[in-house]
C-alpha cells in the first residue's frame, strides 16, 4: 500500500510529459535543457537554426516550443527570433511559444508577444519557473488543439448534413437542360438551391442566401429549407409561396439577419417562367441573339417584414436561351484590382460559350470567377443554369 501511495504521489508532483521543440544556437544551453526536460518527463528536440525550427514544425507535432530570439553571433537585437515567432503563427495558430533571450528588455517581449509568443523568460532561467510555465501553456495548448478538433468534427458532420439539403440531382424537362451546384466558403454556408418537380409539366426552382458566413448561416439556411417544402408540394404560385415563406421566417429570423430568395415555377410546355424575387440578385437570362435581360422581380427580402406583399412576373424562354440564378458570392467574386466579377461577367462567359450544356457552361462560369478572384471567393457561390433547347 504505501509503494502505490508514493508512486501515486510522484505521479501527482510530475509535470504533465509533452513533446517540446527547444532552439539555440549554444550547446551549453541545449544540453542543459535536456537534462532539465528529460528528468521531468518531456521529450525534447533540439534544433539550432531558425530555419531548422520551421523544418522540423512541418515535419512532426509538438505540445510547445522554448526557442532563443538571437542566433547569429554578437546579435542581441531578437530581429532573428522575431521572425521566426511570425512564421510560425503562419503554419500554426495555437502552439505555445514560449521566447527566451540573455537580452531581454521589455521592448523586446512586448515585441515578441504582438508576434504571437505565449510567454518570456529570461536567461538564465529559474527551472521551477521555466517547468511550471512550460506546463501551463502544454495543459493550455492541449485544451484549444482538443476544442479545434471537436469543432472540426462538429463542422464536418454540420457539412454532411448540409449536403444533404442539397438535391442530388436535379429533375431535367424535355427541352430543357438543369444543372446546380454550390460552393461554401467554410465547411458549411448560407446558400440554398433547389430545383423540384411539381407535375409533368411544371419544375419549380429556387435559390436563397442567408446573410452571414458559416454556422449560424447554415443554421437559418436549414430553417429555410424545412419551411420551404411542405410550401413548395402545394404547388403555390411564386408570389403565394414568397408571402407565407417570409411569414414564416420572420418568426425565427434574428435580428439583423435576413434571407435573399428567388423562386420560380417553370412551364416546360409553354416555355414559360413565372418568377418572384425576395430581395436576391435578379437572375440573368441571354438570350441566342447574345442580348441579356435581368429578371427583376423587386420584394423585401425575406424574415424582416411580415407584412410584404410580393408581386411576381413571368417571361417567355425561347430555343437557344440560358438563365443563370446565382448568389452574390459568384459575382462580387474580386480580384486583386477589388473590381467584382459582375453580371457583365456571367454575361460575357454564357455568349463565349452558346453550345456548352448547361453542367459545362456551370463549370465554366465557376473557373472564369474562380481566375478573376484569384480562387478566393469572399462569400458562397451557388446557382442554377436552365437553358432551353
Amino acid at each position: 500500500m504505501e509503494c502505490v501511495t508514493a508512486n501515486a504521489k510522484r505521479s501527482v508532483e510530475r509535470p504533465l510529459a509533452g513533446r517540446v521543440l527547444v532552439a539555440d544556437d549554444q550547446p551549453h544551453i541545449l544540453d542543459a535543457l535536456e537534462m532539465l526536460l528529460t528528468n521531468h518527463g518531456y521529450r525534447m528536440e533540439a534544433v539550432n537554426h531558425p530555419t531548422r525550427v520551421l523544418q522540423a514544425l512541418d515535419g512532426g507535432e509538438f505540445d510547445v516550443v522554448l526557442m532563443d530570439l538571437n542566433y547569429t553571433k554578437d546579435t542581441t537585437t531578437g530581429g532573428e527570433g522575431l521572425d521566426l515567432i511570425s512564421q510560425i503563427r503562419a503554419r500554426n495558430k495555437s502552439l505555445p511559444v514560449v521566447v527566451m533571450t540573455a537580452w531581454g528588455a521589455v521592448d523586446l517581449a512586448v515585441d515578441a508577444m504582438q508576434r504571437g509568443a505565449s510567454d518570456f523568460i529570461q536567461k538564465p532561467w529559474e527551472n521551477q519557473q521555466l517547468l511550471t510555465k512550460l506546463r501551463e501553456h502544454i495543459v493550455r495548448g492541449n485544451g484549444l488543439r482538443r476544442a479545434r478538433y471537436r469543432r472540426e468534427e462538429e463542422l464536418k458532420e454540420a457539412r454532411a448534413i448540409q449536403k444533404k439539403l442539397l438535391p442530388r440531382e436535379l429533375p431535367q424537362a424535355a427541352g430543357h437542360e438543369l444543372a446546380g451546384m454550390t460552393q461554401p466558403m467554410h465547411f458549411v454556408g448560407g446558400d440554398y438551391y433547389n430545383v423540384v418537380r411539381l407535375s409533368d409539366r411544371h419544375l419549380a426552382l429556387c435559390i436563397a442566401d442567408v446573410a452571414g458566413k458559416g454556422l449560424p448561416a447554415a443554421l437559418l439556411m436549414s430553417s429555410l429549407q424545412a419551411a420551404l417544402k411542405p410550401l413548395i408540394a402545394q404547388n403555390l404560385p411564386p408570389r403565394e409561396l414568397c408571402r407565407r415563406l417570409n411569414g414564416m421566417m420572420c418568426d425565427i429570423t434574428p435580428l439583423g439577419k435576413f434571407i435573399s430568395f428567388f423562386y420560380a415555377v417553370l412551364d416546360h410546355k409553354q416555355d414559360r417562367l413565372t418568377y418572384c424575387g425576395a430581395g436576391h440578385n435578379p437572375p440573368i437570362l441571354v438570350r441566342q441573339s447574345g442580348a441579356t435581360v435581368e429578371l427583376n422581380a423587386a420584394g423585401a427580402v425575406l424574415g424582416q417584414f411580415p407584412d410584404w406583399v410580393y408581386e411576381q412576373s413571368d417571361v417567355e424562354l425561347k430555343a437557344g436561351d440560358s438563365l443563370i440564378l446565382f448568389t452574390d458570392g459568384l459575382v462580387e467574386a474580386c480580384g486583386a484590382d477589388l473590381e467584382p466579377f459582375g453580371e457583365d461577367g456571367v454575361a460575357r462567359v454564357v455568349r463565349a460559350n452558346p453550345e456548352k450544356s448547361a453542367t459545362e457552361l456551370m463549370g465554366s462560369l465557376m473557373q472564369a470567377a474562380s481566375r478573376h478572384c484569384g480562387g478566393r471567393f469572399q462569400d458562397d457561390a451557388s446557382m442554377i443554369v436552365l437553358k432551353t433547347n
